[in-house]
């Protein structure tokens, strides 16, 4: 047997890299410098319009942080993740820099005055649109900063006192944009509890009878140690600050604030404080809470309501906790507050005419509570417009059902009219999302135009040629609508907001498959466009890339598709190709909305760490998000038949790629990430379309997530089977190709322990398969540190290479040695 120079080149590598691979204790690798110089490629500013369309500001974004700083200290407290030294998050992302560019045309100029490598988080604008309020993270504490948009110049408000422990900012503009109110540590409250060196006994948890089921939610209290550390660093005191003479004084009493909310008007200040008993089975969203009305100076005018502890809601995607909840401020009133309670006991099990009912309270908030609208379905917000009308959303699971309506705030059920009532499966036939505009106060309220009667919608324009986001006109007494502008080949431009109505401008932001993200002001009438921003190509060497949205049918007829991306220079008909197909499944009630088009064949091509598309450089044809719906009509669930529908779906995307001459059957590899590395361990076991997988912070065994999981929302105990027939860790020994499997040390996501991959690899390891399992350091979920990320692209480099583009080469080495 011969081989050629090349071939003995690789086999080389080969056999040395088999040592590499069985090394227990391996430094962070690099990719080749193709996928490195993808990954570290500059990354598009953010971007931020004002409420009165003067400004934008720019946020550089920087790329990947370094290990050592995603090693800072961590604290996991009731599923919040707190950098004790900061009191801060530990996992917010940060910019870099701001500029401001007024939207007529002229170039961005940079604000002064920021500190050197600046950490700059919770971003938002004044009321009046003419500031720019931020906090600024610095080695032992995070300080409240402003901009002024005119002058172009920055200063620091507070030393680094603010509390970012909660989710949400940690700050709120009052509406005469020279107000704030922020949440600062707690000065009084000394020093961080220790750890003792000896438990004072055992910790213990009881149950009286009474159902409590729970998802398999992370980072929840263990002990009264991290009882006293969660109160310790999520306890604030709450300062006014008047940003014109830098006077702050603190209101009220310090306590565990989740939400602080001015009224419109400025004269009240809603809060909500989490409360006592802790609990160590949900996170602190659902802890009990007291929700008070203050005065701008901490007096507490009214307490609106006291909810209990919610370790009892029904199981389910539409269960929700008893008694009141969903508290806002109506947005085009000085102060009045609306909020709604469940009428089903919060069980979508249970039968009921009513589902939610919408209650108002007007300020000083001592009267009797004020009755509102019904709905029949699940309460899922309201866009407020004037004294007459306001737009309220409800949704129901089991049927995907979605309404939206229009109502006399003020009124009862005789002043609600439906709008729309559809499938939210169904993105044909989303009529989109009503606009909005900045009123006196500075909140958002339904844009109309001069007579009230009509309203705006912007939308996505899912259609069979993909996406053609739109603006339409909706008059309210007919309720019909008029396409007033929607995107056009060869570009794909979505509508960021609507500038003027009465102008017919829009800004937009637009892209083609070789021009970037950039954002335009386009008149809808002139056609006219007029560019606001020149961000340049971030991949220079994909441009050439050849991307084609391809089509093809499930053998029981189900429409599906994928996004498929070719070497450049690559034609059909040249040497077929290794493959990597990157996936994620979906759950579908309707074949019909299973099979709908998604996405746009003009969208830009973009990379991030998640993505497959490095290896498009890398000689592979790459088929990214191929369709994996599974369906369940009528009374049918869709996880009846998840293993048999994966199948057909992977089938169906290979067979497609091999009858237009591009793939290498022999060669396809399967990849995702989170479910779609179930995905990916499920199709290995239950098929032999593949000859390897990537499978990236998973879940393999359904037993350890007995409450439900993605979307099934039965229980393990009643439907074990499905569990049973689910569960890749089940049916390990069936895997006979090659697995990759990587995870973070720190995922934090609902159900993805690390311990899934780790029990998952030893049951693969006890069975003979040929498997191989990364941990990262400090990662979580989703990979952060630029070491992390790289190293990951180099394991799945290696992985690929040797299992699936050289996989010919291997046997026949093999072979080689055997004999």
């Amino acid at each position: 047997m011969t081989y050629s120079v090349s071939r003995l080149i690789f086999l080389i590598t080969w056999l040395s890299s088999t040592v590499v691979f069985a090394q227990k204790d391996l430094a962070y690798q690099t990719p080749p410098s193709a996928i490195a110089n993808l990954a570290n490629a500059p990354l598009t500013p953010a971007v931020s319009v004002n409420n009165s369309h003067e400004w934008m500001v720019l946020l550089e974004r920087p790329g990947y942080p370094s290990i050592e700083e995603l090693a800072q200290p961590e604290l996991r407290l009731a599923g919040l993740r707190i950098n004790p030294r900061t009191n801060g998050s530990s996992r917010g992302g940060y910019y870099v820099g701001m500029s401001v560019k007024p939207l007529d045309g002229s170039e961005p100029i940079s604000i002064n005055g920021l500190p050197e490598s600046p950490k700059i988080e919770n971003v938002s604008w004044s009321p009046d649109g003419q500031k720019i309020a931020f906090t600024v993270t610095q080695e032992s504490g995070i300080a409240l900063w402003i901009a002024d948009a005119a002058s172009q110049q920055a200063k620091a408000l507070t030393e680094p006192v603010i509390n970012d422990a909660m989710r949400g900012l940690p700050y709120a503009w009052l509406s005469d944009s020279k107000t704030l109110i922020y949440k600062a540590v707690a000065t009084n409250r000394g020093e961080a509890p220790q750890a003792a060196s000896a438990p004072a006994g055992p910790v213990i948890q009881e149950t009286s009878g009474e159902k409590a089921p729970a998802r398999t939610y992370q980072d929840l209290l263990q002990d009264p140690q991290d009882e006293a550390s969660f109160a310790y660093y999520t306890t604030a005191q709450l300062h006014s600050l008047n940003i014109e003479t830098e006077e702050s004084s603190a209101i009220g009493e310090a306590a565990i604030f989740s939400e602080v909310s001015p009224s419109p008007d400025g004269n009240y200040v809603l809060v909500t404080k989490v409360q006592e008993p802790f609990s160590y089975l949900v996170p602190y969203y659902r802890f009990p809470i007291a929700v008070e009305a203050w005065s701008p100076s901490g007096e507490v005018v009214q307490t609106i309501a006291e909810i209990p502890l919610a370790e009892s809601i029904p199981k389910g995607f539409g269960a929700v906790r008893e008694g009141p909840r969903s508290f806002t401020w109506r947005n085009d009133q000085p102060a009045t507050l609306y909020w709604v309670e469940a009428q089903d006991g919060g069980d979508p099990s249970q039968e009921a005419e009513v589902r939610d009912q919408l209650f108002f309270l007007e300020a000083p908030f001592d009267g009797e509570k004020q009755t509102s609208i019904p709905m029949k379905l699940r309460y899922g917000g309201v866009t407020w417009g004037n004294d007459d009308l306001a737009i309220a959303s409800e949704w129901w699971w089991s049927n995907r059902q979605q309404i939206t309506s229009s109502f006399n705030p003020t009124g009862g059920e005789d002043s609600k009219t439906v709008l729309f009532d559809y499938s939210f499966e169904d993105r044909y036939n989303n009529p989109g999302n009503f606009e909005t505009e900045a009123n006196q106060y500075g909140r958002s309220v339904l844009l109309t135009d001069k007579k009230g009667k009509t309203l705006y919608l912007r939308g996505q324009g899912a259609s069979d040629e993909g996406n053609r986001p739109f603006v339409d006109a909706f008059n309210l007494s007919s309720q019909e609508t008029e396409r007033l502008w929607q995107s056009e080949a060869p570009y794909y431009e979505y509508p960021v907001q609507i500038l003027d109505a009465k102008e017919n401008t829009v800004l937009t932001r637009r892209e083609s498959r070789e021009e970037p993200p950039n954002y335009f002001v386009r008149d809808w009438k002139s056609d006219q466009l007029t560019a606001l921003t020149e961000f340049s190509h971030p991949y220079p060497e994909l441009k050439n890339i050849e991307k084609q949205v391809v089509k093809y049918e499930r053998e029981d007829g189900v429409a599906l598709q994928g996004d498929l991306y070719l070497p450049e220079g690559y034609e059909p008909g040249d040497e077929k190709l290794p493959v990597l197909m990157w996936a994620y499944p979906n759950e579908f009630k309707s074949a019909d909305a299973a099979s709908q088009v998604q996405g746009s064949p003009y969208e830009f091509i973009r990379i991030g760490w998640y993505s497959p598309l490095f290896w498009v450089t890398q000689g592979y044809a790459i088929l990214d998000d191929p369709s994996m719906p599974v369906v369940g009509e009528g009374d049918e669930e869709p996880n009846d038949t998840f293993r048999k529908q994966l199948v057909g779906n992977a089938k169906a995307a290979i067979d497609k790629l091999v009858d237009m001459g591009i793939a290498d059957s022999s060669r396809v590899a399967i990849g995702g990430h989170s479910y779609g590395a179930f995905m990916t361990a499920n199709l290995l076991a239950h098929s032999d379309l593949f000859a390897a997988g990537i499978a990236r912070s998973g879940a393999y065994n359904r037993t350890l997530t007995p409450f439900g999981f993605q979307r099934e929302e039965r229980t393990y105990w009643e439907a074990p089977e499905i569990y049973y027939q689910m569960s890749p860790f089940m049916h390990a020994e069936k895997i006979n190709e090659p697995i990759l499997l990587i995870h973070g040390e720190a995922d934090n996501n609902s159900g993805t322990f690390p311990l899934q991959s780790k029990r998952y690899f030893n049951a693969l390891k006890g069975l003979g398969a040929t498997a191989r399992l990364v941990m990262l350091p400090h990662e979580s979920h989703g990979y952060r540190a630029q070491e992390s990320v790289l190293h990951m692209l180099w394991e799945m480099d290696q992985w690929l290479d040797k299992y699936v583009k050289n996989k010919d080469m291997v046997e026949t080495a093999r072979q080689g040695e055997e004999e």
